[in-house]
């Protein structure tokens, strides 16, 4: 099992979905950037497309998304017409592109009207090259019901990720995310009859008033129910950067030793129960692609956390939606409103990001080879002396080896991943400390 070393986990790092990561995002970059990175984009290249819905039917205060709640139909109406705008305008720019998957995230997607969700995978297969794309979406069991599930069925999707986060209803109510156990089994049901073939849970350990007990109780209770795949994530709290975590009580929060014992039993309990560990927090089914991914050395990191998307563009639409090109990374504007305003006035509403260097496609594809592979060769890479100095402790516990310039990784680095690539990110000696706990 995983060893404990605190001093290596004592420093904050990114997630890594992307390098750069978003804290190093600036308003350099406009709807100008956006019009020269698809006028790049190679239409025989599978590209993937993300869609945010920024609604949920009702907020949790654990979570950091960028999401409002769905109390008013005008502006979901809105909202959802102001989509529709934007893939018009990238139809005109991208229309021949050939999509090989699509994600709809948020918020919660089913926070709209199955009958908009529906008419929105229609507008997608008309705009682009839709020939047979993987369709997968986020949905919060609370409300799920037969209408959207039947929905789901008839568009093609065929992975769903359902929010759980815990069954202890103990810690539930204490992060403002009531749900009993009965919603996600009726959401389970309800998508394996309509025929969606991946099911995922969000876990959550680290949250207040949890504790190995009821870690071990949710994980057994939500490897019952039979999900294909598993992420299993740390709870952020940076009440600083996100108000509506001050609701949750910081006191009753696990310190960093019980956090990590928590994360280690959920790798203990499914690896045990034949999921595949991918990466450092997902696990799936040995028959599901993501752990086929992980075994094949084709394993990506996105937005999405782990992927088997092998797609080297990915355009996200909607507010605050990221598009990742190997020349940049582009976000467009988070407020809602605002966002509806740029497209509605016949541009693209990118309002943030940065242009991608040399340098940084380098250490990018290294941090990646990390995360994914436990691997990477750093050969390109000028200042790798000062990389290997950086990396000594964790040579020193067992957790790293060098092979000439090649970085290996032990078996039970898996928790110190992030902080190991961290000595490859040129931005975090002088970035400003916005993230939570490396576990």
């Amino acid at each position: 099992m995983w060893s404990y070393h605190p001093e290596l986990l004592a420093r904050a790092v990114p997630r890594y979905t992307s390098y750069p990561t978003a804290a190093e995002f600036g308003d350099t970059v406009g709807p100008r950037d956006m019009a020269d990175a698809l006028a790049g984009v190679d239409p025989d290249a599978p590209v993937s497309l993300y869609l945010h819905i920024p609604y949920c039917r009702s907020i949790c205060w654990y979570c950091g998304c960028n999401t409002g709640a769905a109390n008013r139909t005008g502006r979901l109406e809105a909202y959802m017409t102001a989509l529709d705008t934007e893939i018009a305008l990238l139809t005109e720019r991208v229309g021949d592109v050939r999509i090989g998957s699509i994600a709809f995230g948020g918020g919660s997607p089913n926070a709209i009207a199955p009958a908009l969700f529906e008419a929105l995978v229609a507008h997608l297969r008309r705009a682009f090259r839709c020939e047979a794309p993987v369709l997968s979406i986020e949905i919060d069991p609370r409300g799920f019901d037969a209408d959207w599930a039947a929905v789901l069925g008839a568009t093609g999707v065929s992975r769903v990720s359902l929010g759980v986060q815990t069954l202890d209803v103990q810690v539930q109510a204490a992060i403002g995310r009531v749900q009993p156990v009965a919603d996600i089994q009726r959401s389970v049901t309800l998508l394996r009859a309509v025929g969606v073939a991946s099911i995922n849970f969000d876990l959550m350990y680290g949250l207040p008033g949890q504790t190995e007990a009821s870690v071990l109780a949710t994980l057994r209770d939500s490897i019952a129910m039979g999900p294909d795949r598993l992420a299993v994530f740390g709870y952020a709290h940076v009440p600083a950067l996100v108000p509506r975590q001050r609701r949750i009580d910081a006191t009753a929060l696990a310190d960093a030793e019980a956090r990590f014992a928590q994360a280690a039993l959920a790798y203990e309990v499914l690896t045990d129960a034949g999921y595949v560990a991918v990466g450092f927090d997902h696990f799936a089914r040995p028959d599901d692609a993501l752990a086929r991914a992980s075994v094949t050395g084709t394993l990506r990191r996105n937005f999405q956390g782990f992927t088997a998307d092998p797609a080297q563009t990915l355009i996200g639409l909607g507010a605050s939606a990221i598009s990742d090109f190997p020349g940049a990374l582009l976000q467009n504007e988070k407020n809602s409103g605002r966002y509806g305003m740029r497209i509605d006035a016949g541009g693209f509403a990118t309002a943030r990001g940065l242009r991608r260097t040399t340098e940084d496609r380098v250490r990018g594809r290294a941090i990646e080879s990390i995360l994914t592979r436990g691997i990477a060769d750093l050969t390109a890479i000028a200042d790798i002396d000062a990389i290997r100095a950086q990396l000594l402790a964790f040579e020193h516990h067992g957790l790293v080896a060098w092979q000439g310039t090649v970085l290996h990784l032990a078996t039970d680095a898996l928790p110190y991943a992030r902080t190991i690539a961290s000595a490859l990110d040129l931005y975090r000696p002088t970035a400003p400390g916005r993230f939570s706990s490396a576990v």
